[in-house]
């Protein structure tokens, strides 16, 4: 089964954000502004692309989508990490509708002929490094449910808030259902909606769902340009810093490196 994974990197969708702007041209210019950019290149270094890159099963394709407005130093700044990781594809689109413009950077990647897993990653969190070798194995343990239901939604529960710095990596356990990190879903055939269209809390309304809690399965990446931490009645998170045993055990699970973190966060 088509595995796709699919992250907004930057772009300046109409709607998708909690916190809004005026026009596209204070959103662009807030998303483009050189200290968040920074940032977002740093957590997408050290907390994205080392799980991806490292995944058991290699056999998946990740869209990145950017905006045709992102500048060239930033395009040519993505192009160069993601050269050693040849499932990944950037597709650029303007500014546009966020449901409708994601949906169809996703089906034009498809076979609509045939079913499909999709997972939604952002720009700052990780997966496990087996998790897609997980999700093929979930999806393969309920068949006869799949065949069923035109979406099927899946979610790993467990995992990690953690937040980079120049010391190293500040983290804790979290058990958060429907987080919107090592969430997917398995789409039939010339079905059209994509995981996109829902929103990632609010997918067990319009299908049956499995949830998983056994062991962790993502990072969620802790940073002061959270979309949801924009707001001014969002509390900051304390989080205890990890050990060496701590550090050792983000590596196995996410491939995350914690020297590399200290060297690009420095």
């Amino acid at each position: 089964m088509q595995v796709i994974g699919f992250c907004r990197f930057s772009w300046p969708a109409e709607g998708g954000f909690q916190v809004e702007h005026d026009d596209l041209a204070t959103r662009e210019a807030y998303l483009y502004a050189p200290a968040r950019m920074q940032e977002r290149f740093a957590y997408f270094e050290t907390i994205c692309l080392p799980g991806l890159k490292a995944q058991t099963d290699s056999d998946f394709l990740f869209l990145v989508l950017v905006g045709t407005s992102l500048p060239a130093q930033y395009r040519a700044r993505l192009e160069a990490l993601l050269a050693d990781f040849p499932q990944a594809r950037i597709v650029a689109r303007p500014a546009g509708p966020h449901r409708s413009v994601c949906q169809e950077v996703i089906n034009e990647a498809r076979d609509l002929s045939e079913p499909c897993l999709q997972f939604r990653h952002d720009d700052d969190d990780a997966v496990s490094v087996d998790f897609v070798a997980t999700l093929r194995e979930a999806a393969s343990d309920v068949l006869p449910l799949l065949a069923k239901h035109r979406l099927v939604g899946f979610d790993w529960n467990r995992g990690h808030v953690a937040r980079p710095d120049a010391q190293g990596i500040c983290a804790e356990e979290s058990v958060t259902p429907y987080w919107g990190v090592a969430q997917a879903m398995a789409v039939q055939p010339r079905v059209r909606q994509s995981i996109m269209n829902f929103g990632h809390n609010k997918i067990l309304r319009f299908m049956p769902t499995l949830t998983f809690t056994d062991r962790p399965m993502y990072v969620r990446g802790h940073n002061a340009h959270n979309d949801s931490r924009q707001k001014s009645h969002v509390k900051p998170v304390s989080l205890p810093r990890l050990d060496a045993q701590g550090e050792a055990e983000f590596r196995r699970l996410y491939a995350i490196d914690a020297d590399q973190i200290r060297r690009i966060f420095a």
